[in-house]
């Protein structure tokens, strides 16, 4: 399924990437009971890392398709976790388990939705 929406709307749809990461980070954050600024800490290298992904995969182009999510994905993950294994000092298995299951349903996840909203209007 090739892209054909306006620039604006392709840039919202990447917007959305940003948005999973966050959402990822203050689910976590929440069951800790931590606040905004955590949150925002504990995004930050995931934010990045889907930003290389993008960059690297120029999903701009496509940001619909499945592949456009795989790599934003592997981006969130591969350049993530290091970063935040240099911020924190640690990288736990369980969290990173957890970080990759849950970026990838996600970044994924929303795909998913966009793409049966609209072969439903179709």
């Amino acid at each position: 399924m090739t892209t054909t929406a306006p620039p604006t709307r392709r840039a919202g749809w990447i917007v959305l990437d940003a948005v999973a990461v966050v959402a990822f980070a203050a689910l976590g954050r929440a069951s800790h009971a931590e606040d905004l600024a955590g949150t925002l800490l504990t995004a930050a290298p995931f934010v990045a890392g889907a930003a290389v992904g993008t960059l690297a995969g120029r999903t701009w182009r496509d940001p619909l398709a499945w592949g456009s999510g795989l790599v934003v994905w592997a981006g969130a993950v591969v350049v993530g976790l290091p970063l935040r294994a240099a911020f924190t000092g640690r990288l736990p298995v369980s969290f990173a388990i957890v970080a990759t299951v849950s970026l990838g349903v996600l970044l994924l996840g929303w795909r998913a939705i966009a793409r049966v909203v609209r072969s439903r209007r179709a």
